[in-house]
């Protein structure tokens, strides 16, 4: 066993978007020592900086670890690849790029649980804090930051259509989504900086990597949290063949993600006690909550031909049109190289009885069969809906009490009757915006779910669970609660319950999922996390 040099005040586990923001903050006192603990690895490829490689990145173990969930029952029996960056970063470096902080009312939601310090009006101030937007200082958004957010450089007649169709089915055209009611029609904004993908990584730990008081390690496996008399006093990790202890004298903090957290909390003895014991881990600490309230979008990817129109699929195929793609993107960070996956975005209500809107459409000029894999040869475009707040949750608990094998995955997706009820009509609202007049130059023809699927409940809950994966956005497992909550796992400040010395500052922390991408969210969490952490040492 091999002792790390020296004690670090704090030691944050996992450098994704959280990870760098907490390492960015704590680390900018020059009297504070702060040691970055990453599983991945530098984020010296291409693919990770050029927008569109996310084609080649989710799916690549360079950047992925290639989880699966277990076979999901709400999924027609089919497991799903899991998408994780692996890499500083983490999804931020692989994903697609969307800055989309959620409802108002999501976080209102937070604080009406007892989460004091949690509700839309404190968010606010951090989400401003942290950006570097192109609208510049405002009542909604910040400048300065490390969190940069710019507008997209390409655009696609086909999505102008899209966006109209909607506004042919009342969903109105706005400006920005992130002013607590996303409701609308818009493109989105997206983490970028001319034409290059703006990760965390970019934006919070480079900069801090500087400071000779922060040092990270990459690499690593982390196998469990020290805890001596009922505190977090360190990390026990595997790195290039050995083992190695590292010390803090702070609070070690996991910023891991929703499913890192929770496995190395299980894996510390740190859980339920019925799933740790026939793995021969000692439970430290007995919080069933670790591990359960798995939250995620499940999109339902619609797929329809259209002739007449420019699309990402014809253009890649084509030898001298991806040649302009990349004489466009060399000399001018333009073009369909600089894309995001998902450019347009809708946010729409699945019918009357919602009071705001809860379901979102990712808008894509292609279609593929799953990310990793070739773009189809024909023309066309992808509508992805998903519900935003569903009601199904899963659970992640480790397969073993080795901390290399991937844990458990199970989101338990479409398991409610009320998310099968949302997929059902979430996939007539795209037909719906499909068969606008908006769209009948394009003469679209439904490729997915099918002209042969019915319209009735039964069926496009069927084709739902047939078409239905995930938009990568797991998020709950470790959820804050408050002192009397036997399934919360931290409370407001993100601290364990029950142990000293131990936080958890990431997407497990939600106590339910926001209407929206999680990146940005997740961003906002570090920022509070950070701002709690240093206002506790004093």
């Amino acid at each position: 066993m091999d002792q790390l040099d020296g004690d670090y005040d704090y030691i944050v586990v996992g450098a994704g978007t959280a990870g760098c923001i907490l390492a960015n903050r704590l680390s900018a006192n020059p009297k504070t020592r702060v040691l970055l603990l990453e599983a991945g690895g530098r984020d010296d490829w291409i693919w990770f900086h050029i927008p569109v490689g996310y084609l080649f990145a989710i799916g690549h173990p360079r950047a992925d670890w290639m989880f699966r969930t277990e076979a999901e029952p709400g999924l027609n029996g089919r497991a799903l690849h899991y998408p994780r960056g692996k890499v500083i970063g983490g999804c931020s470096a692989i994903n697609g790029m969307i800055s989309m902080r959620g409802q108002a009312a999501d976080y209102d939601g937070w604080r009406a649980q007892g989460l004091d310090g949690w509700g839309w009006s404190d968010m606010v101030g951090c989400f401003r804090r942290l950006e570097d937007h192109f609208l510049g200082d405002g009542e909604h958004h910040g400048a300065g930051g490390g969190w940069r957010v710019e507008e997209a450089r390409v655009s696609w007649p086909i999505l102008d259509a899209v966006r109209a169709a909607a506004g042919e089915i009342g969903v109105p055209a706005v400006a920005d989504f992130n002013t607590g009611d996303n409701e609308g029609a818009s493109y989105f904004h997206l983490n970028q900086k001319r034409g290059r993908r703006w990760s965390a990584a970019r934006g919070f730990l480079k900069p801090a990597l500087r400071r000779p008081n922060l040092r990270l390690e990459t690499g690593v496996t982390a196998e469990r949290v020290l805890v001596a008399d009922g505190r977090a006093t360190g990390v026990r990790y595997r790195q290039a063949g050995r083992t190695v202890e590292a010390r803090a004298g702070g609070e070690v903090i996991l910023a891991a993600g929703a499913i890192g957290s929770p496995q190395l909390l299980q894996l510390s003895g740190i859980g339920r006690r019925e799933w740790l014991a026939p793995l021969g881990i000692d439970t430290v600490l007995d919080r069933p909550g670790v591990g359960a309230n798995l939250q995620d979008h499940l999109q339902q990817r619609a797929i329809f031909k259209v002739s007449d129109a420019r699309t990402l699929n014809e253009t890649y195929h084509s030898l001298p049109r991806r040649a302009l793609m990349g004489l466009d993107y060399a000399f001018r960070r333009r073009g369909p190289l600089s894309a995001a996956p998902s450019q347009l975005g809708i946010f729409m209500r699945s019918g009357p009885e919602q009071n705001r809107a809860n379901i979102q459409f990712h808008v894509q000029p292609l279609s593929l069969d799953r990310f990793g894999e070739p773009l189809h040869r024909f023309p066309a475009i992808t509508l992805s809906a998903c519900n935003l707040r569903p009601t199904s949750r899963g659970t992640v608990r480790p397969r073993s009490a080795d901390p290399a094998d991937a844990p458990m995955i199970a989101p338990n997706y479409l398991s409610t009757e009320a998310d099968r009820h949302v997929a059902a009509d979430a996939i007539r609202a795209t037909r719906r915006i499909m068969a606008q007049p908006a769209m009948a130059r394009f003469r679209p023809e439904e490729v997915l779910p099918g002209p042969s699927v019915g319209d009735d409940d039964a069926s496009l809950a069927e084709a739902a669970g047939a078409i239905g994966t995930t938009i990568f956005h797991p998020v709950g497992t470790a959820r804050m609660g408050t002192a009397d909550d036997a399934g919360a796992v931290v409370d407001a400040r993100l601290r364990v319950h029950g142990l000293r010395g131990l936080r958890v500052i990431d997407a497990s922390i939600m106590p339910t999922i926001t209407s929206g991408n999680t990146n940005t969210p997740t961003a906002g969490i570090a920022e509070k996390g950070a701002e709690m952490v240093l206002a506790d040492a004093r």
